[in-house]
């Protein structure tokens, strides 16, 4: 489900949400393509946790999703941990939760886990079908509400914690040659110089055609 930008604005402006987070808000369905309720929800996680980690926002942090729902986007676009730059982990728990912590040379760091809170969410009756699966949900004849409730309990619906995060340390690695494909991996990515793609499967068939330069 979605909402128009125009509808969004409307929404922040009748909520007066601050124009920190209107900002984060349009950059994050800019890059996600539209509006849906988690990621508006993770725009005020990251908020939240850039303030209690105590980091200027803007500066380099890691982050963990533990969704791969929504969240992640609201953690890239906000934070720029992202996938490709290897500062963004989702590990997938099943909680609509994220961690942000500073760099660190060591194998741990001190950071910021925040999540929605099943008891404070109850207090936004359609966020709560919606969030909870719960097939009433369906019957909900105005559910554009959720983003009202969304702005309107903004941090409310959310619980934070320090934790320590456990950071995993750069690889050292070499190239190898599969012995079956002829392709180049990193030697922790191979098992008695076989490829995973080669040892487990492909996620692709080969239909012919392409060219060997």
């Amino acid at each position: 489900m979605s909402i128009s930008p125009d509808e969004l604005e409307a929404v922040m402006d009748r909520w007066g949400t601050e124009e920190r987070v209107k900002n984060y808000a349009r950059r994050c369905v800019s890059f996600h393509s539209f509006a849906p309720p988690g990621l508006l929800i993770g725009v005020f996680m990251v908020d939240l946790a850039f303030e209690k980690l105590g980091a200027p926002h803007g500066s380099k942090v890691y982050a963990v999703a533990e969704t791969r729902k929504c969240a992640p986007d609201a953690v890239q676009v906000i934070t720029h941990a992202t996938i490709g730059n290897s500062r963004l982990r989702i590990i997938e728990t099943g909680k609509f939760a994220i961690t942000l912590n500073e760099p660190s040379a060591v194998n741990s760091a001190q950071g910021i886990r925040v999540y929605v809170d099943a008891d404070k969410i109850r207090r936004c009756p359609t966020l709560n079908l919606w969030y909870t699966n719960n097939p009433h949900y369906a019957s909900v004849s105005n559910k554009d509400a959720i983003y009202d409730e969304i702005f309107e309990a903004g941090r409310g619906i959310l619980s934070w914690e320090r934790v320590q995060v456990h950071v995993p340390q750069k690889p050292q690695w070499a190239a190898v040659m599969c012995t079956v494909c002829g392709e180049m991996v990193p030697d922790f990515l191979a098992d008695s110089g076989v490829c995973r793609t080669c040892l487990t499967g492909a996620y692709y068939e080969k239909s012919g055609g392409g060219l060997a330069q």
